[in-house]
């Protein structure tokens, strides 16, 4: 009977891990000097439609950047001034800050979910959601 018990728990342990999704981000960390460029990678391995990056400017709260619902499909968020998107692939979601300035020192997040059951998108990742809890908007570059 305990053998029986031992097999189940392995088994839901095991399903429940194939279902965690891995999103990984390059570079880790990046000091850049002002005016230069770069691009942030953003992956997934699940292959979500909807992918999101955003800022958190120190002391205060998260900021939408743009998000994307689908291939070559992406919208706006709070701050997209100075950034740019592309998405070639359902996996991929970089992000290239086109000129860096000293009010972009950020901590720069990207996640991914699964497709909502309604067409709307949900009120975390809905621009302007929360902004009393964010801290004032950050500066345009």
């Amino acid at each position: 009977m305990s053998n029986r018990i031992l097999c189940c728990v392995v088994i839901c342990l095991f399903r429940v891990g194939l279902k965690d999704a891995v999103v990984t981000q390059f570079p880790r960390h990046r000091v850049l000097g002002t005016g230069k460029e770069i691009t942030l990678q953003c992956s997934q391995d699940m292959s979500y439609v909807s992918m999101y990056w955003y800022r958190q400017d120190p002391g205060f709260g998260l900021w939408l950047i743009y998000y994307s619902t689908g291939i070559r499909t992406f919208e706006k968020g709070d701050v997209p001034q100075g950034y740019r998107v592309s998405r070639d692939e359902l996996q991929s979601f970089p992000l290239t800050l086109e000129s860096a300035s000293a009010n972009q020192t950020s901590v720069y997040l990207c996640a991914s979910s699964e497709p909502q059951r309604s067409t709307a998108i949900s009120s975390l990742h809905k621009k302007g959601a929360n902004q009393g809890v964010r801290g004032p908007r950050p500066q345009d570059s």
